[in-house]
């Protein structure tokens, strides 16, 4: 999703806003209070039942033992925070629907994860994604994507519960740090106690308040300007309907090729390989049920974008016949649907404060995946490899402990982001910027046998160093440039949803010619963020790899490995497969036989083994240099 924010309008100031006068109702208070009641209600109710006799695996997993719909929406919540709520309306409202086509790349977005990601950490019976760079890796490579994870999302959680809270205080005169501190400490009790099966249920709930919010929205304020179809007309005559522009310009912010495709490794980045969503797909009580929700989520996702995008069609509309005043056409971007809201639902009791309870929906979903993935990661790739004589009650109180320290932490972040003033810019833009990296490590190490420890760490380091040249460099060109915006610009991804929850920093340049030199580097479309910093990763991987000796005498667990070259090899006539005979001098890349020796291979899922047993599967693999054939029965 897209906040956008200029050097002119910044999307958040640190100074305190002029406070409005409240349009909340006893009414409204009441729905928003019973959000947050609710909300914990269901979180108490999973911490104390069977209280006492809770074990590490129902906190940090639920159990293994969650159904494809719980999960499903949870998969959407986690990433559909406030800032995504506020921002798409907004990114249509300025700009038009070419943001819609973010949608096309849902499909592959997901479709990847489904069979690719999900069935590999699925079938290696893992608690934490970076469980899996120790397997194929090292434990050096583990910890440093554990660190790099937690790093992106410490720095996430502050902004997304102060940020809307900010917007929210400055339009309807919401108490500010009230707002901030109840948010904070309703989703760190339930987290903490209720664990994985608290947060996913619960996200259940507020997926179905954002729902529920945005449709009172669309259908109050449709009616209010005479129907959809009316709003759809005074759209088009206005130009906000964009065609389908196929300028393949990576540096054009918003084109067809770069949301369809950019997109896919944006939605890679947060359903592939992202802690908050891996945990969701391992805690179903089946693979297929995994692989279901992910097939659920694609849906929802597009239902998600559509409503996103219509009230920014609505709003447009609305105020092609109502002005806005002069305090609202001067607010920042990212209050433009709060002003909107309050204005077409001011006289109807209870759905502001529907629309409030949404909003903080969204931060509730996102703020308590942060709180539980961060507290799994620490516990399991910090704590157990160091002190694994940790005993189960003990694991428990840590485990609790940790979900509740970072949801300190997370507070003091929201107060930090108060006194960031600019530098807040950057720290929103953070994720986005770690998102690319981490995926092109997994992708590594997924799909390339040769690449080995130093080549993924070195490669990690230059993926990300690439990132924050790119995103800081593009801030502080906007922030040094004064000169008025132009359209093409930067636009860091927040998981949100994703949809993704995006903020946008427009470049500053001349509207006579383009930027030239870095300028012009820096102006790269976020969504071909990802894509470019994961590339990166991979080619600074493998050459390091290669320069090291690639993967010869170091074990190499064959269930760690996806067998691209097998099935690319699959797509040619039988007459050709039948003479092809690859073999490898150094490390050989594993055919589906050897991945899934249990069962033949007829597309039937093979039985997962226990860490245990891949160890040894592991070990046994060292040293050699067996060839393989690929042959008929093996396709």
């Amino acid at each position: 999703m897209s906040v956008t924010m200029s050097t002119a309008a910044p999307l958040l100031s640190t100074s305190h806003p002029s406070v409005a006068t409240s349009t909340f109702s006893f009414v409204d208070y009441v729905v928003f209070v019973l959000l947050l009641l609710l909300s914990l209600a269901i979180g108490l109710y999973h911490a104390f039942r069977g209280w006492g006799r809770h074990t590490v695996g129902q906190l940090l997993m639920a159990d293994r033992k969650m159904g494809c719909f719980p999960v499903a929406l949870s998969l959407l919540a986690t990433f559909q925070s406030a800032v995504a709520i506020l921002g798409v309306p907004s990114e249509i409202y300025r700009f038009g629907t070419q943001y819609w086509f973010l949608g096309c790349s849902y499909f592959l977005g997901l479709l990847i994860p489904a069979h690719i990601f999900i069935p590999i950490f699925y079938r290696l019976n893992l608690t934490s994604a970076y469980e899996y760079l120790e397997l194929r890796f090292n434990k050096a490579v583990r910890v440093c994507g554990t660190v790099t994870f937690i790093f992106q999302m410490v720095i996430y959680m502050g902004v997304v519960l102060y940020a809307p809270s900010l917007a929210l205080n400055a339009v309807t005169g919401f108490d500010l740090w009230l707002s901030v501190l109840t948010l904070g400490i309703v989703c760190n009790i339930y987290t903490a106690l209720g664990g994985l099966k608290a947060v996913i249920w619960t996200d259940v709930f507020q997926t179905l308040v954002m729902f529920l919010g945005q449709l009172a929205v669309i259908i109050v304020g449709s009616n209010k300007v005479g129907g959809l179809g009316h709003v759809w007309d005074v759209a088009s005559q206005h130009g906000r309907i964009s065609g389908i522009e196929l300028d393949p310009d990576p540096f054009v912010r918003h084109t067809f090729w770069t949301l369809a495709f950019g997109g896919v490794f944006m939605m890679l980045s947060l359903y592939g390989v992202n802690q908050a969503q891996v945990q969701r797909y391992l805690s179903s009580r089946t693979e297929k049920a995994a692989v279901l929700s992910c097939y659920a989520v694609f849906p929802c996702q597009q239902l998600v974008l559509c409503m996103s995008c219509l009230i920014g069609l609505v709003m447009f509309a609305y105020y092609q016949e109502n002005p806005m005043s002069t305090q609202q056409s001067q607010a920042a971007p990212d209050q433009f649907v709060l002003y909107f809201v309050i204005d077409i639902l001011k006289g109807l009791p209870g759905l502001p404060g529907l629309f409030v309870a949404c909003l903080f929906s969204g931060s509730l979903s996102t703020i308590s995946s942060a709180f539980n993935s961060l507290a799994t990661v620490t516990m399991e790739d910090l704590i157990q490899p160091w002190f694994p004589e940790f005993c189960e009650a003990r694991a428990i109180v840590l485990s609790r402990s940790l979900a509740f320290g970072y949801g300190i932490l997370c507070l003091g972040m929201a107060y930090i982001s108060s006194h960031l003033g600019s530098v807040l810019q950057a720290a929103i833009s953070i994720f986005g910027m770690v998102g690319g990296p981490l995926l092109g490590l997994f992708c590594l190490g997924m799909f390339f046998p040769c690449a080995n420890p130093p080549g993924a760490i070195v490669g990690l380091l230059a993926g990300l160093i690439m990132a924050f040249w790119i995103g800081i460099g593009s801030i502080v060109t906007s922030m040094s440039s004064s000169t008025a915006p132009s359209l093409n610009g930067s636009i860091f991804s927040l998981p949100t949803n994703l949809t993704t929850t995006t903020v946008t920093t427009l470049m500053t340049s001349t509207t006579l010619s383009k930027p030239t030199g870095l300028q012009r580097f820096y102006s790269l479309s976020y969504l071909w963020y990802s894509a470019h910093n994961s590339t990166t990763v991979i080619v600074v991987g493998l050459t390091v790899s290669l320069l090291t000796g690639g993967m010869r005498g170091r074990p190499l667990n064959p269930r760690t490995i996806y067998p691209v070259l097998p099935r690319l090899l699959s797509l040619l006539p039988l007459s050709c497969q039948k003479r092809l005979c690859c073999k490898s001098h150094s490390q050989d890349v594993p055919t589906d036989c050897d991945l899934f020796p249990e069962k033949k291979m007829n597309g039937v899922l093979w039985d997962s083994r226990d860490k245990e047993e891949m160890a040894q599967d592991g070990s046994a693999h060292q040293g050699s240099s067996p060839t393989f054939v690929l042959q008929e029965t093996s396709l």
